[in-house]
């Protein structure tokens, strides 16, 4: 094998596993790191700042389960089936300096709440028709009843935490 083809072949095989190595992060992360810098105003003022950051989570639906049909019913069980969405709550991370009132220094005061996982079912709906199944006993005519109507709530799953700190420094 030529060393040009060689080269060739490298370059691909190279390129080929920094996209695999770099799409596989990138599809895992459920949440966006967003962080507010502060620290030129820091410098700016010649005095500590509070950190801020947060955690945006990314949602994304599912495949919805699909009508289930029932005997004696003319219409599915779920007529408009619920869409499951998972994502998540938002997270936060934000200390804040105190200043020590007798002597120089600081102390801090810091809330870090992480962003958890939200699962969710949005609202459906269960409808049937005015009429039964067709009747043997009525030369194969349905019969008349009171349609039915029902909205199926959403539905909320999470487990939040958070963490109240303080200590010295920042």
């Amino acid at each position: 094998m030529k060393s040009t083809t060689l080269g060739t072949l490298a370059a691909v095989a190279t390129g080929i596993a920094a996209t695999v190595g770099a799409a596989g992060p990138a599809a895992a992360a459920g949440t966006v790191p967003v962080s507010v810098p502060l620290g030129g105003v820091s410098q700016a003022l010649d005095m500590e700042m509070p950190h801020l950051g947060a955690q945006l989570p990314l949602p994304k639906s599912g495949a919805p389960e699909g009508p289930r049909y029932v005997s004696g019913r003319l219409l599915p069980e779920r007529t408009l089936p619920q869409l499951p969405v998972t994502g998540g709550l938002p997270g936060v991370d934000a200390r804040t300096p105190l200043p020590h009132v007798v002597d120089e220094g600081f102390d801090h005061v810091g809330v870090d709440a992480p962003a958890s996982d939200l699962r969710a079912l949005a609202p459906g709906l269960s409808v049937d028709a005015p009429l039964t199944a067709p009747n043997p006993g009525a030369f194969g005519l349905p019969s008349t009843k009171l349609p039915q109507a029902g909205v199926l709530a959403p539905t909320f799953q999470t487990v939040a935490d958070a963490n109240v700190a303080t200590g010295p420094g920042l």
